[in-house]
């Protein structure tokens, strides 16, 4: 089929998108484009052009597109029995949550399935708030958790936050974005104390008993941000003493993303895990999964019955456990240590006026960029993606701004293919950056001003 043609089906198949999806569901790009297929590190549209993916369908596809062991485990399973509900036992759900149970660092862990991060969120803030009687839950300045109702109520990010409605009552805390703010001047142990004052302060004014706090060891959507190390560390010293429990929303930062730790919390590991962890994206590759980690006694604090008809399902439950067993047997952890570190420094090589600060860890890395005056440009990180995929790169963004690339590809990229998609998102940038960062033109010289006339003169 002809390009051009294949071009007009995109474009019609965008207007029938328009016409029966809602107006606030984003997509990518002038021109949308439809993946079809993938292998790898790579992906394709349906007009047969190949990309380099450093996105993963937001950090979903953690491991590898197509990967053998997840496909052959989903369609040997799909042959069985596809659906039965937490109704009937299941040897795949029991033995993955069993994994993860291990694996969180949480004493007397059990492990609740659900399809997604918004439902997990979801079920550790009923959880928390069931377990403390209190609607009350402290988060991050900054942070998103998730798009349904309750989750909404405790993002941060007025950017992902539809409406002040809420059965919750939010709190905001200092301490998600290290660079700007009014404590940015001050050095990483100065920052923790003066967010600890903080905190602090917050709960000396707040009537009642807190629930949680729940917060992501980087923040996702608010632009790959974080604290310094340690930070939640303190913040938790604060919190055993009232009590409050701790939810470390992993759902980006987990299975190992940041190379550092297979955890974000374990960065802030010296005042021990968290009361609640909660997972989603990667484990599955793509399939629908996500779930909550929690000590027995807060997992157990519901009295009314419960079920769910799709979370753990046997056919999610096959994928996510070869998808885990890959991943841990190919240390893929230390795979985005040292990959992520090849990104890093390629990028910062590049020495671009229009780059503020290249951060994060692991594969999970934001470019935040900014204009002449040094404020942020949303403008140019949309040109950025435009010219990325233009060069066969697919990348994400995010921010309170909208001005940050979120890079963060499979965790299997090779070296070679890190050093591929540095040089071409680079020269994106590179592009990007002539476009919105243009040299301000000289203004015309005048010429001198005519020496006054005497006073009571008049002109020849």
């Amino acid at each position: 089929m002809p390009d051009q043609s294949r071009a007009a089906e995109t474009r019609t198949l965008h207007q029938r998108h328009r016409a029966v999806t809602p107006a606030w569901l984003a997509t990518y790009y002038r021109e949308p484009i439809e993946l079809t297929h993938g292998e790898g590190r790579h992906v394709w549209d349906s007009a047969g052009n190949r990309y380099l993916d450093f996105f993963g369908g937001i950090l979903t596809t953690m491991t590898a597109h197509a990967l053998p062991e997840v496909t052959k485990a989903v369609a040997e399973q799909a042959g069985r029995i596809i659906h039965s509900s937490t109704l009937y036992l299941s040897t795949g759900m029991v033995e993955l949550a069993e994994q993860i149970a291990e694996l969180s660092g949480i004493p007397d862990a059990k492990v609740f399935f659900t399809t997604s991060g918004t439902e997990a969120n979801d079920a550790a803030l009923l959880l928390a708030t069931a377990h403390r009687h209190s609607n009350q839950v402290l988060a991050m300045r900054n942070s998103y958790h998730g798009r349904s109702f309750t989750t909404v109520g405790i993002t941060g990010n007025s950017s992902w936050s539809p409406t002040s409605l809420s059965p919750l009552q939010t709190l905001y805390v200092h301490g998600g974005v290290r660079t700007r703010g009014p404590f940015a001047h001050l050095s990483d142990a100065d920052f923790i104390a003066a967010c600890t004052e903080d905190l602090e302060d917050l709960l000396g004014q707040v009537g009642g008993s807190v629930a949680a706090l729940i917060a992501e060891p980087i923040q996702g959507v608010g632009g790959f941000t974080s604290g310094p190390d340690g930070l939640f560390a303190a913040f938790k010293r604060v919190l055993d003493r009232h009590g409050i429990l701790w939810i470390s929303d992993e759902v980006q930062t987990g299975w190992g993303r940041t190379g550092e730790h297979f955890w974000g919390w374990q960065a802030h590991a010296e005042a021990g895990p968290p009361d609640l962890l909660t997972f989603a994206k990667g484990i599955g590759n793509g399939l629908s999964m996500g779930g909550v980690v929690a000590r027995a006694e807060v997992m157990d604090c519901l009295d009314a019955n419960s079920i769910s008809t799709f979370g753990g399902s046997p056919i999610t439950t096959a994928g996510a456990l070869a998808n885990l067993r890959h991943l841990l047997e190919h240390d893929l952890q230390g795979n985005a240590r040292r990959t992520g570190a090849i990104l890093v420094d390629r990028l910062l090589a590049a020495g671009l006026p229009v780059v503020r600060e290249v951060r994060g860890k692991g594969l999970m890395i934001g470019v935040e960029l900014v204009d002449a005056a040094g404020e942020p440009s949303p403008a140019a990180a949309g040109a950025t993606l435009e010219h990325a995929r233009e060069l066969g790169l697919l990348i994400g963004k995010g921010g309170l701004s909208g001005n940050v690339l979120r890079v963060a590809p499979p965790l299997s990229l090779t070296g070679a293919e890190a050093v591929e998609g540095a040089d071409l998102l680079v020269e994106a940038l590179r592009r990007a950056q002539a476009e919105t960062l243009a040299p301000e033109v000289p203004e015309a010289p005048t010429a001198p001003a005519a020496p006054a006339a005497p006073e009571g003169s008049r002109p020849a």
